[in-house]
Formats: C-alpha cells, structure tokens, sequence
C-alpha cells in the first residue's frame, strides 16, 4: 500500500498542512512556466470576443431580430437567460474536466461549442432552433468564459496565476465598450445574421487559437493513486459519487451568487433605476458610462497595490462598495455619480476575487473543481434575476427594487464577513 507524506501546501494558499496519498511514480503533475504579459493580453482579448458574442450580444440584436421574425420579444430577450442558466449544468463537470486534463482542451472546446450555436443562431428560421441555438451557446459558455479560464490558468500556475487573473479582468473589461457598438456596426453593415457568424468566426478562427496558444499544456506525469472506496459502497458507486465539498465552500458560492445577482440586475435596470430617481435619461446613460473605467481602475490598483494582501480583503472591499453604492443612491440621488462608480468598483474587483479566493483558500490541487462547483449557484442566480427584477419593477415599482437589492447587497457584506471565518483572522485558512 502506498505510504503517505505531508506536504506543506503555499502559504499563498491555504497555509495549511494537508496528508496526501504517494502519487504512483509513472505520473506526477508538473507547473509550466510563469504566465506572460502577452499570453494574458490574448486571454483577455478572448474574454472580450467571447462575453461580446454570447452575454452582451442580445442587447444589441432584440431589436434587429423581432423587427425582422416575429418573434416575442420577451422571448428573444429571455433566451439569454436560458443560455445562462444551461451553462450552470454542467459547470461542476467541467471543472473536473479542467483538474483531469488541464485548461487547453477545454476551453478550445468550449470557443468551438459557441461558434457552433452563433451559426445556428444565424441560420435560425423559428423559434425553437433560435432557442436551441442558445442552448448550444450555453454549453460553451460553461467551458470557455471566467469561470473555466480562471480555473485552468489557477491550476496550471498555483499562486503566480493572482497576477494573470487581474491582468486578464483589466483587458476584458473593455468588452462592453468594445462589443456593443461593434455589434451594432456589424447589425448595420451585414444584418444580425451576419453579425452572428462575424463572432462565430471570430470564435472559431481567432478565439479557439488563441487558447491553444496561452493556455499552456498540462503535462501530468502522474496522478495521486485513489483512495480506497469508503466502507459499503462499491468502488464504481465511489467513482461514481460526487466530491465532497470543502469547509466553507458553500458559504462562498452563496456569497459569489448574491454579488452575480446585483450585477445582473444592474446590467439590465440600471437606466431605469437612475430614472426613477429623477435623474434625466441622457444624464442616466451618461453615468452609466462610468462602469466600466470604475471596474478597469480597481482592477489597476489591484494589479499594482494588492498582491501582498489575501484576496479576502478584496471580497469585503467589493461588498462593501457596491452596499454603499446602493445606498448613496437610495438616499441622495445627487449624488448618483458617485453612487455608480462605487458600484463599478466593487463589480469589477468581484470579477478578480471570485478567481483568487478560492485560489488562496483551497490550493492550487483543488482549485480547478472547486471553481467548477462555485460556478453553478451563480449562474442559476443569474439566469433567474432579470425575470424576478421585472417582476418586482413592474408590480413594486423602481424604488422597491431598488431596495430589495440593497438588501441583497447587505446580506452579501454579512456573508463576506463571514468569510472570514474561512480565511482565518490574518487572511489565511486555519489549519
């Protein structure tokens, strides 16, 4: 029977000591190099075609596509949220996947899923292809936006991967000022259908490459001999059964999902809760504006001022933020500018922290499965919240919704603080 041997984990991690089994001498995981300026530039610019393609293209293309079919457009609409909450499926599976064979052959597969569905949504002529379409989309999505790239590059570089995930959030944070007039250039000149396939192309010819290149490959030389099945249950029962989950990592996905859903509902209700608070619609899309530099600016002084710092503090930071940002604005809409940076602050170091913490808290062995089970409660959050916020506006009005997610934001800073009792009080899990 293999013996067993203790290792010292990185303190950048868990600061943990853990027992694990003697890994057969034929296969052993080995780390790639550190990551690069270059191949993280590429990476974020994959975030940008793909987050463009998929999440912020319906925003453009509703209108284009119930001009020209018919087609309800509370449907058209919804799809994406079907889309959503399809890639929740199997997001705990592709995060076993990622762990097994690295990030590479996931992720170019995933960017191939999505060109796949971008040309059948091209060539939809009803209904139910048109939703099929973004169901194919969604399992993409599950295997090649955030969540996986996270994983895979966490997995392959261990606590270097902090400064590549910020790197790549500050690149594609740009993908909503990008994307959307672009999309809207594409509609103008080629029609949504060719707008499609413009981004499946870019996918499948520009993306999935891209991939290939700066996801490195996961050299694994060996593999951990497994564990013994546990008392009465059959070894392919045990196969068969799912991971037990980590201390704290239930709490985390409830936390990551309350945080997914205030950016979700403020994506799609922002114009609208600006407005109700007298503020002019002009003004309203001009602060709304303000997003997306408050998200890349944060992720800049991430990158520069907070490595040495557990990402935890970064959580509370982000929670604690985007609260009094909803706050400020319930209270003085005034001072709505100030209200909506804070907010696209706390949203873009969300981005960042939902990669790093569970990084720092678990470990590079666990990271990649670990994202893949934090990934689903979120995703299902999101795909549900733009049907619950037009409930709530239409039936409570603008300023009840504005104050169900206040305290949505609240009950987030209380589970952040809670975290804590992860992370332990100097920002390191306890042994």
């Amino acid at each position: 029977m293999a013996s067993a041997r203790v290792l010292d984990t990185d303190p950048s991690a868990t600061g943990s000591i853990v027992t694990v089994p003697e890994p057969s001498p034929d296969r052993v995981a080995q780390s790639p190099a550190a990551p690069t300026l270059a191949g993280n530039a590429a990476l974020g610019f994959t975030q940008i075609v793909l987050w463009g393609g998929t999440f912020f293209l319906i925003a453009v293309l509703a209108e284009p596509i119930t001009r020209s079919t018919g087609w309800p457009q509370g449907i058209v609409v919804g799809a994406l949220s079907l889309a959503i909450f399809v890639s929740g499926l199997p997001a705990p599976w592709i995060g076993r996947m990622i762990r097994r064979h690295g990030g590479r052959p996931v992720l170019v597969a995933g960017a191939l899923v999505i060109a796949a569905g971008q040309v059948l949504l091209a060539f939809s002529t009803s209904l139910p292809v048109f939703l099929l379409a973004w169901v194919v989309m969604g399992l993409g999505m599950a295997a090649s936006l955030y969540d996986p790239l996270f994983a895979a590059i966490g997995q392959a570089y261990g606590a270097s991967a902090r400064g590549a995930m910020t790197q790549i959030a500050i690149a594609s944070g740009f993908a909503i000022s990008v994307c959307w007039p672009a999309t809207n250039f594409l509609v103008g000149q080629v029609g949504w259908r060719g707008a499609c396939l413009v981004y499946a192309g870019l996918a499948a010819l520009i993306v999935a490459p891209l991939y290939a290149w700066a996801i490195p490959r996961q050299r694994l030389v060996a593999t951990p001999v497994a564990p013994p099945p546990a008392a009465g249950v059959a070894g392919p029962a045990a196969a068969l059964a799912a991971p037990a989950r980590l201390p704290g990592e239930r709490l985390l996905a409830v936390t990551f999902t309350a945080a997914a859903v205030i950016m979700t509902a403020i994506s799609v209700q922002l114009l609208l809760l600006l407005q109700a608070k007298g503020v002019a619609a002009g003004t309203a899309v001009a602060l709304s504006a303000l997003i997306g530099p408050a998200q890349v600016g944060v992720r800049i002084v991430e990158l520069a001022f907070g490595r040495r710092a557990h990402p935890y503090w970064a959580l509370l930071m982000s929670a604690g933020t985007v609260a009094l940002g909803l706050l400020l604005l319930a209270l003085d809409p005034a001072l709505a500018w100030l209200a909506v940076v804070l907010y696209g602050a706390g949203n873009g170091m969300r981005t960042v922290v939902r990669g790093t913490l569970p990084l720092a808290l678990y470990g590079q062995h666990e990271y990649a499965a670990v994202m893949g089970r934090l990934a689903r409660l979120p995703l299902f959050g999101q795909a549900v919240t733009p049907l619950v916020c037009g409930a709530v506006s239409e039936w409570l009005g603008p300023d009840a919704l504005l104050l169900v997610l206040l305290a949505v934001a609240t009950l987030n800073l209380g589970l952040s603080l809670a975290v804590k009792g992860v992370a332990g009080p100097s920002g390191k899990k306890p042994s």
